[in-house]
């Protein structure tokens, strides 16, 4: 019998059986909502968008198994059935052995930084996430950015740029020492940088390099199976693993893990921290405790958790992953091809449109990617997030504005939810405000929260 062949083509592995309607807004509606939302995308009503790709978390569609697992919650307050299911799936699929549930990721980050970082730490990673970051620095920890210089290229088309470069960490342990770094932390798929993987090749030396010296590698594995995907496709030895198989090597090589379950692993709510450390677990189920629920539940319900553990096996499923970042990439695919200036090459959640290049009449003081997303709303109704000078923040001894090299717009794709008509008229909407892109005003902040002010601040046009 022959061999089947490879498909040159796909379509999603699901069919829909339910369907939410949504509201359809005339451009007058959205110009006065962007108004009234101060020009912030998150603060605009949910019910005032048509095509929502703010974020991929929490936001995915669940299965049917997801909702019939639903249906099986444990809601003991101690020892939930639900919460052993999810431990063991994690240890299965994960390698992890030790799981400490948590709200969402942001949860987990919090219970890991108050546990390993004292006053004075340095914790390089590969680019930073704006809530990882804060958490870090809240326990007294400074980052340090070392990841290789290619990732804040938008147009370099290495294809593995969320790697780390190792002469930086040499140059860090130089200057501080080993015993000043509690960890490293290493996102796969890195947001910031435009949802770009690391390699299997660059982990494991950065295993041995870690052993070396005696320090611990943290995994922000909140988008695992895209990376895991990325290393299928492009990694030398890699094509005949299942992604299943190289999302377990990948999680073999670290230590412990912070999740946002809201991705990968598509619920709606939910995280964890897992480690192999039973002393780690310990102190981590002590501090759960207080900032979260009792270490078998951690904030989550029984029914949550459930949903989780079903995730993660449907998580890693080849047709599947095919499927999510096969649709963002029909999205860049378009972008591209219509001139509409992105981060190549395409990431794994998310089409990254470069404010820098896409506006280039608006210095970075007045916030073009903020601009852009505004711009876009109006015209389109596609909601979308900056990832530019107002995610990065201000630098906590001098309170100046950090300028990141990368000003960026993300249009964030949740799982099995739109279908490839939404990504065309997300496309047509990008394209209709290039063509119009000098008449877009830069921006001011008229009010800014003290942390992570991208959620909450409000801008106004600069006339």
């Amino acid at each position: 019998m022959a061999k089947e062949q490879k498909r040159k083509s796909w379509a999603e592995p699901f069919r829909i059986k339910m369907v939410e309607l949504l509201k359809m807004t005339s451009y007058e509606d959205r110009q006065k909502a962007i108004e009234e939302a101060g020009y912030n995308t998150f603060l605009l009503r949910a019910d005032d968008v048509y095509i929502d790709l703010l974020t991929d978390s929490g936001t995915s569609a669940m299965s049917d198994r997801q909702w019939a697992g639903m249906m099986m919650g444990d809601e003991a307050y101690a020892g939930s059935r639900n919460f052993y299911h999810l431990r063991d799936t994690i240890e299965q699929y994960y390698s992890y052995k030790y799981t400490v549930p948590t709200h969402q990721g942001r949860g987990a980050e919090h219970i890991l930084s108050q546990i390993m970082i004292n006053p004075g730490d340095y914790v390089p990673g590969n680019m930073y996430f704006t809530t990882t970051r804060l958490h870090q620095e809240m326990a007294g920890g400074t980052f340090v950015d070392v990841i290789i210089d290619q990732a804040h290229d938008p147009n370099d088309l290495y294809p593995f740029k969320g790697n780390v470069d190792f002469e930086k960490l040499d140059k860090l342990v130089s200057r501080v020492g080993a015993d000043k770094i509690p960890y490293i932390c290493i996102a796969t798929c890195v947001n910031m940088a435009g949802g770009q993987p690391i390699s299997l090749a660059n982990l494991r030396q950065l295993r041995q390099w870690c052993d070396e010296h005696k320090i611990p590698i943290v995994h922000d594995m909140t988008r695992v199976a895209e990376n895991a995907y990325f290393i299928q496709q492009r990694e030398e030895g890699c094509s005949d693993k299942s992604v299943a198989q190289i999302v377990h090597e990948i999680c073999s090589l670290t230590d412990i893990a912070t999740m946002s379950a809201k991705k990968d692993p598509m619920v709606n709510i939910g995280g964890f921290l897992a480690m192999n450390d039973a002393d780690l677990y310990q102190k981590a189920c002590n501090m759960v405790v207080i900032y979260e629920g009792l270490h078998t539940y951690g904030g989550m319900a029984g029914r949550d958790m459930e949903a989780l553990a079903i995730g993660i096996t449907e998580s890693v499923h080849d047709d599947h992953i095919r499927a999510r970042v096969g649709q963002v990439e029909y999205l860049g695919d378009k972008l591209a091809e219509a001139g509409v200036p992105i981060v190549k090459p395409i990431g794994g959640h998310a089409v990254f449109l470069d404010a820098k290049r896409f506006l280039p009449h608006i210095p970075q003081e007045q916030f073009p990617a903020q601009a852009l997303t505004a711009a876009v709303y109006v015209q389109s109704g596609v909601r979308s997030m900056e990832r530019g000078a107002v995610s990065a923040g201000r630098d906590k001894n001098t309170g100046e504005n950090y300028m990141p090299k990368l000003e960026l717009v993300r249009l964030t794709l949740p799982r099995r939810v739109y279908t490839q008509a939404h990504m065309d008229v997300t496309a047509e909407g990008v394209i209709d405000v290039l063509e119009k892109a000098e008449q877009v005003k830069g921006l001011r902040i008229t009010y800014e929260p003290e942390v992570l002010r991208f959620f909450q601040a409000r801008f106004e046009p600069i006339e």
